[in-house]
């Protein structure tokens, strides 16, 4: 509940900034963002984009459900859609929970009731968009305090749960071994479907399947300081990989 009224507090903070921008600038919008649409990775069962924007009431209740505080809401300084609902996968990816608790509490059909359990969530697609950064490909193992920053994120919530207590557990265990992160902490009941790591000319790379739901959680957990797979918000698998969709 914390989080929630947080992130409202904020939402309230830039929306007025935002418009006391507009009057005194004389309707010349402060925030390059504010007139153009922005791909932004959105919840599990999100409609698409146009339709999202217009049934998203804003209520922040599947930001109340989630308990991997993986929600956050808009403000006026990230762009289009003050208020909606969506995800850095960088500060917390989604652990696709088996009952998507935020479709069940989504009131509008912003997010799709059809989406039940984690199979049937499209988020976008991952992508090894940066691998020199890939500490696999060179065979480093996982270095020591890799997981500082996911520790640190966790204990800056009010309400940690145990599944995120039981997650970092998990993402601790990797220190010092060859690094697998991004194929052994994908959170889908089949991740083998989705990402696996093969073999690179001096050590192991990942490599996506057309099971990747997109829920980012690769991205989070990369040991980089900048993220060497990353996540292509509402692409499919057949649009990055085959049809050769970059944006």
């Amino acid at each position: 509940m914390a989080s929630i009224k947080n992130d409202r507090r904020d939402f309230i903070k830039f929306s007025t900034l935002g418009i006391l921008g507009l009057t005194l600038g004389g309707g010349i919008a402060i925030s390059p963002y504010a007139l153009q649409a922005e791909m932004r990775l959105r919840p599990p069962g999100a409609v698409s984009e146009d339709e999202f924007l217009a049934l998203c009431i804003k209520c922040g209740q599947c930001l109340q459900v989630c308990p991997y505080h993986s929600i956050k809401l808009a403000d006026f300084a990230k762009g289009h859609g003050i208020g909606t609902p969506y995800i850095d996968a960088r500060e917390r990816g989604c652990y696709a929970c088996s009952a998507v608790p935020c479709v069940l509490a989504c009131p509008s059909g912003a997010l799709d009731h059809a989406c039940e359990k984690p199979e049937d969530i499209k988020m976008g697609i991952a992508v090894l968009e940066f691998p020199n950064k890939c500490i696999a490909m060179t065979n480093t193992p996982v270095p020591k305090g890799h997981s500082q920053r996911i520790h640190n994120f966790v204990n800056e919530q009010r309400n940690i749960t145990q599944l995120e207590l039981d997650m970092l557990d998990k993402l601790d265990g990797f220190e010092g071994k060859q690094c697998t992160l991004c194929a052994d902490m994908c959170p889908i009941p089949s991740p083998l479907g989705a990402i696996s790591m093969i073999q690179a000319s001096n050590g192991k790379k990942p490599e996506i399947y057309e099971g990747c739901i997109g829920c980012g959680v690769c991205e989070e957990v990369c040991p980089a300081n900048e993220p060497a797979i990353v996540v292509k918000p509402r692409l499919t698998y057949e649009d990055y990989y085959i049809k050769g969709i970059k944006s």
